[in-house]
């Protein structure tokens, strides 16, 4: 893996968590982010080795490795913070306590799939964006 890389895991079946990586590929003007899914056997690692409980993860982890690991609303803030226009946007939304955050988070995470699809296989990043996923 990359030094100084920010890593997200998100649900590689799930067509919201798609949608949102894609966002956050087109923004990522400092090449901040490398992607995995949750599904992949390094998303498997990584949650792992963090004591992070699989069944309680709805669709987004960031890591940063050697610092922390953000789950739910604070790692798409975190996310956020990190996108060319959304840091003022992420400090805004920071100042909600986690736990309001963290409700809406879960009502989108739970019906993520009725609402917007899924997959049957994981996405295939194309060979152009290849190098950013680990």
């Amino acid at each position: 893996m990359e030094e100084n890389k920010k890593i997200i895991l998100f649900d590689g079946v799930c067509n919201l968590c798609n949608g949102f990586i894609q966002f956050v590929i087109k923004r990522d003007n400092k090449d901040t982010f490398r992607y995995a899914s949750l599904q992949s056997e390094i998303g498997k690692k990584l949650v792992y080795e963090r004591g992070i409980d699989s069944n309680s993860i709805d669709s987004v982890v960031l890591i940063e490795p050697g610092v922390a690991y953000y789950i739910k609303s604070d790692a798409a803030l975190q996310i956020g913070s990190d996108l060319n226009g959304f840091g003022s946007l992420s400090r805004i939304l920071y100042l909600i306590p986690s736990g309001l955050r963290n409700i809406v988070y879960d009502l989108i995470a739970r019906y993520r799939y009725a609402w917007f699809g899924k997959k049957d296989t994981c996405m295939i990043p194309t060979p152009e964006l290849q190098s950013k996923f680990l």
